[in-house]
């Protein structure tokens, strides 16, 4: 007993000073210092001389120090005593290329890949090692000869990686197809990897590419995981009409479950595809029996004909309650509704008793939250900011760290903006930046930069106390109130940083109101009047947008989609404009 306790004591002591030392060892390599890393690595070497990393370690040392001579001698002596481990070809081979020596390198290099042949068993590492040394043609030459020669290896995933590395799409997108092909549990694996070289753009190469690769493997082998990728990848596209065809193709012959399509809903309703979004929640609601499914596909159908500025709106809403109830089953309903109620028919006073009828079916403290976070909205709607604060910062204090308690606290930032309370409203936005939930980490990024960029230095006014009561009245639906406050800054602080920040705000407010000529004039100012200024991509897609779907003038719409294509290509509506620019010039269909 005390001999195996012994051994196992040395055991571990000898691989703390293995790791101890590679460690050293390496960080002696990254930053130069090759000798004392050879010193080193040949401890490590001779004590594991089978050891691979080692030895290519120890090699690569030789090589840094120019001691060519010393890495061929060592290599050359343990393919006499093992010549069956072709790997060390590959070794040697790189050794005399690194002086230059391309003929006796190939001819080890070519070595190396006949002895796959009668020992497959080192293919992959001999495939590892060119690929090491960015052999990639030799690697994937490698990988190839031992699937041929052991068909119980498969390394097409290797493959296929290397195939992207290369930029060769062509053969990379068959490869990761058919590593899918093989075995379907590949498919989250091989789409992460996808995502590389996959964008929102269907025009890029890459998605093309992989777009026809997929549809053949469709057409010549149906299977289910096509139209998984198919669907995932007019998702990426943003082209949600398409992805919903996969997947009740999908749905149609497996009809497990709705939450794919439901998913995809969601996503198409978040990004003002409403169309798609309404055709989801609409195919939800048709095939399901389960109620849950049901009001949250009927909710959702619901939110779409307030966006949609649908009259039937409430009806909606009231139809839901009628046929499942004002209980805790339909909290978001009642919440959604109070939402509706106060912010798009003006009806604070009916929305609060929703709310509070609400709190009173709530059985979880993220039900309570949810009605809480509202209630203070519609608060903050009426004049009531304080008040409104109290609720945003019990829900911060109940569900700390969760996404609830992350809303809240923009909620409180807001609400201080709102009050002009900057210092405060800036100390809750940094802490936002970082937050779990995308939308509200862009949300406070977006409050953040107004505060910063325009807050008053020395106590001189800066115009932002006025650009905040502008938006405090524009949260309160006070259009013309928000607009009037507006033109006071343009007029008061011309020339100052919040000038086209104003402009802009006040172009917004006018489509609401559909005075669309002063709305364009605006935008046009801004661009004019900072051609550099961050709302520039901004001001000419809001003008592309009115002259596409609001004025019926695709000529000026291209015109304005061009400028984002052609000269700011870094903006984030290069994508968009670039598809709407296409659809307008009649690439795409309709």
């Amino acid at each position: 007993m005390k001999k195996r306790i012994l051994l196992f004591i040395l055991l571990i002591s000898s691989f703390s000073y293995a790791q101890n030392n590679y460690e050293i060892a390496n960080n002696y390599f990254a930053d130069g210092a090759y000798e004392k890393a050879t010193i080193l690595f040949k401890k490590l070497y001779d004590r594991s001389p089978y050891n691979t990393t080692y030895l290519e370690k120890l090699i690569a040392c030789y090589q840094e120090t120019n001691q060519f001579s010393t890495a061929e001698t060592l290599l050359k002596a343990r393919i006499k005593q093992n010549p069956s481990q072709g790997y060390l070809y590959v070794l040697l081979g790189h050794n005399y290329e690194r002086q230059e020596q391309k003929e006796e390198a190939a001819s080890y290099y070519e070595k190396a890949l006949l002895s796959i042949e009668k020992n497959p068993n080192y293919g992959g590492l001999i495939a590892s090692v060119f690929k090491n040394y960015t052999l990639l043609d030799e690697a994937v030459l490698a990988y190839e000869k031992t699937v041929e020669h052991n068909p119980n290896a498969n390394y097409s995933f290797q493959i296929a990686q290397i195939y992207g590395e290369q930029g060769n799409y062509e053969k990379m997108f068959p490869s990761y197809i058919s590593l899918i092909d093989i075995n379907p549990n590949y498919l989250q694996t091989v789409q992460r990897y996808l995502s590389r070289y996959l964008t929102n753009d269907g025009e890029n190469e890459g998605n093309v590419l992989f777009k026809k690769t997929l549809l053949r493997k469709a057409a010549s082998n149906p299977k289910d995981v096509w139209n998984i990728l198919l669907s995932w990848l007019f998702a990426l596209q943003k082209d949600y009409d398409k992805a919903l065809i996969q997947e009740k193709a999908l749905y149609q012959r497996t009809p497990e479950n709705l939450s794919k399509i439901f998913g995809l809903g969601k996503i198409a309703f978040e990004n003002n595809d409403f169309k798609t979004a309404q055709e989801s929640f609409d195919f939800v609601n048709q095939n399901t029996n389960i109620s849950e499914e049901k009001i949250e596909a009927l909710l959702f159908l619901a939110k779409i004909a307030v966006e949609t500025k649908n009259p039937k709106a409430e009806n909606q809403f009231l139809s839901i309650f009628k046929q499942f109830g004002e209980n805790h089953s339909t909290i978001k309903v009642q919440v959604s509704y109070a939402d509706f109620l106060s912010f798009h028919k003006n009806d604070p006073t009916k929305a609060i008793e929703v709310l509070e009828n609400a709190l009173r079916f709530s059985v979880s403290k993220f039900d309570k939250a949810r009605i809480k976070i509202k209630l203070g909205e519609v608060l903050v709607f009426t004049g009531r900011p304080n008040k409104a604060l109290l609720y945003f910062s019990q829900i911060q204090a109940q569900l700390k760290n969760h996404p609830l308690a992350q809303e809240a606290r923009f909620k409180v930032a807001q609400t201080s903006y709102f009050k002009g309370d900057f210092t405060w409203a800036k100390a809750q936005l940094k802490v936002l930046k970082g937050a779990t939930t995308q939308l509200i980490a862009n949300d406070a990024l977006a409050l953040f930069l107004i505060i910063s960029d325009n807050e008053p230095v020395d106590s001189i006014p800066s115009g932002l106390l006025q650009y905040a009561k502008a938006d405090l009245l524009s949260f309160q639906n006070k259009d013309t109130e928000a607009i009037e406050t507006l033109n006071e800054i343009i007029h008061d602080f011309k020339g100052h940083p919040i000038e086209d920040e104003a402009l802009f705000k006040q172009a917004q407010l006018m489509i609401k109101k559909n005075d669309l000529t002063n709305a364009i004039a605006n935008f046009e100012k801004v661009i004019a009047l900072n051609p550099d200024g961050i709302l520039i991509d901004n001001a000419n897609y809001e003008l592309a947008e009115l002259y596409n779907y609001q004025l019926n003038n695709p000529e000026k719409a291209s015109e304005y989609y061009q400028k984002i294509i052609f000269d700011i290509p870094s903006s984030i509506y290069l994508v968009a404009a670039r598809k709407k620019f296409r659809k307008l010039r009649g690439d795409t269909p309709e």
